[in-house]
């Protein structure tokens, strides 16, 4: 991985667990604000992730007095609490906020509520990046990266999908909830996440033992409309297992039919290719292994913390701002 021009201590929030685990491994020094009791993007980086020395969890109301290089929001709600919790001088340091999420509630006229003089709006997919509309704020994209694995690889034994999504019930249509609940009486499905015993699926696993468990499913199936792109989809690529998903938001540009996995808008034509790849195990093994290659060049963990790196380095310098930092 390529070195940082120096080590910057950055503050930012614990608000998705394995993209806050992929995040720290550039080599700089992330502080992680925590309250008592973990409220939402508050919470102590806990055991379920080997996080290693970094990040660093210190106490909310201690932040004014630690120096910081830069800031990276990950939430509105991030944004509201900053000036309760530092000082004016650090609320005028460089900043980036880490979009998760397309716009909502519609999908292409929502002006993204980030701004600061200092400031790069950097989304997680390039579909993001298109449907926000960004106020003129400077923009980048920076992809997922994912660490592989360690020692899981694809067993396909289970002869059932395997469908990840948190609080799938509470978010409805949006991400599918209604495709899940019709395509389960038609092929055999499971359910892992927040909150999924509210469907009939199993709950949430640690972080550390979701690969291992996604990689004995046939397939992996993401019912989403309208949302990013999933962590565990990429993970699920990554120990090779094949993908079946509805053809929408980023999805499409990650895979290719009959190559890497198979993508559709017509629930019925879902339901007929997840049939064949519980048919016929050597497909499947196929899909994936091209899935594995296409997740190794797309989303290695080395070209995230590499683009990570330069672009800190950038706004840290104020050269991004002044490049425009444009997606």
């Amino acid at each position: 991985m390529n070195a940082p021009a120096r080590r910057l201590r950055v503050l930012t929030w614990h608000v998705h667990g394995n993209y806050l685990y992929a995040l720290t491994r550039a080599p700089h020094d992330f502080v992680v604000p925590v309250l008592p009791g973990d409220p939402p993007g508050y919470a102590a980086p806990g055991p379920r992730i080997p996080w290693g020395g970094n990040p660093v969890a210190l106490p909310a109301r201690a932040l004014r007095e630690q120096p910081f290089d830069c800031i990276v929001y990950q939430s509105a709600a991030n944004l509201s609490d900053a000036p309760a919790l530092l000082t004016p001088e650090q609320l005028r340091l460089p900043s980036l906020y880490i979009e998760h999420n397309p716009p909502e509630p519609h999908p292409t006229d929502v002006v993204h509520p980030f701004r600061h003089e200092r400031g790069v709006l950097v989304h997680v997919t390039r579909y993001n990046a298109l449907m926000w509309d960004s106020g003129g704020m400077p923009a980048r994209v920076i992809e997922h990266g994912l660490p592989e694995p360690p020692g899981v690889r694809y067993g396909g034994e289970l002869a059932r999908g395997i469908v990840v999504v948190n609080h799938l019930a509470r978010r409805g249509r949006r991400v599918g909830a209604d495709l899940y609940a019709r395509l389960r009486r038609e092929v055999p499905l499971e359910l892992i996440g927040m909150d999924a015993q509210r469907l009939g699926g199993l709950g949430e696993l640690p972080n550390m033992e979701v690969a291992p468990f996604v990689a004995r499913h046939r397939f992996f199936f993401s019912p989403i409309r309208y949302a990013s792109l999933g962590l565990a989809l990429v993970e699920a690529m990554l120990t090779g297992t094949p993908v079946v998903g509805v053809a929408a938001t980023e999805l499409n540009s990650v895979i290719r039919n009959g190559e890497n996995g198979y993508i559709d808008t017509r629930p019925q034509r879902l339901a007929e290719v997840m049939r064949e790849l519980l048919a016929d195990p050597a497909l499947a093994r196929r899909w994936g292994e091209q899935g594995r290659r296409d997740a190794l060049a797309r989303f290695s963990l080395q070209r995230f913390v590499n683009d990570w790196s330069s672009l800190l380095s950038a706004v840290t310098e104020g050269s991004c701002i002044e490049r425009s930092c444009t997606a």
